[in-house]
């Protein structure tokens, strides 16, 4: 059961954190290089639900395996809730950024129709992003530590 816990962890969390990581590196650039920023954002607005919700879905699954691991070193274990934590606020914040995004987008969500409130809530979107993304790498550090702590206890 354990190996199934963990394939299952590390699976979602290549996805989300992957996911996150392919997209804003190479296919925003691309998109907005092909489709201007108008058509990308149309995109973007789309894909970062699936990500919310793969993220969502990943921290807990993490949780999961954070309760149920028998990680002989309580620091190591403290320092993956606190990450998961961080991560966990952040995957928040991100859904209830999103929905004011939405807000600020036509019924189509093709093109942002209140500017002035959009890109301060954007910018904000990202910083979270990228807080969460760094929590979801210092999560994935401390789970394979904690496995491997684990498997030799």
């Amino acid at each position: 059961m354990t190996s199934i816990r963990r394939f299952a962890v590390l699976q979602l969390l290549m996805l989300w954190q992957g996911g996150f990581l392919f997209y804003t590196s190479v296919v925003v650039p691309l998109g907005t290089q092909l489709n201007g920023p108008t058509g990308q954002g149309a995109v973007t607005a789309r894909v970062t639900e699936w990500l919310n919700l793969f993220g969502a879905v990943a921290l807990v699954l993490v949780a999961l395996d954070t309760a149920f691991a028998s990680d002989p070193n309580r620091r190591r274990a403290a320092c993956r809730w606190w990450t998961w934590f961080v991560a966990f606020v952040c995957q928040y914040l991100l859904f209830f950024v999103h929905l004011c995004l939405d807000h600020f987008m036509d019924d189509a969500r093709r093109r942002v129709v209140v500017r002035e409130a959009f890109y301060p809530a954007h910018r904000v979107y990202l910083w979270v992003s990228t807080v969460q993304w760094l929590a979801g790498l210092l999560l994935v550090w401390w789970s394979v530590r904690a496995w491997r702590a684990e498997d030799r206890a």
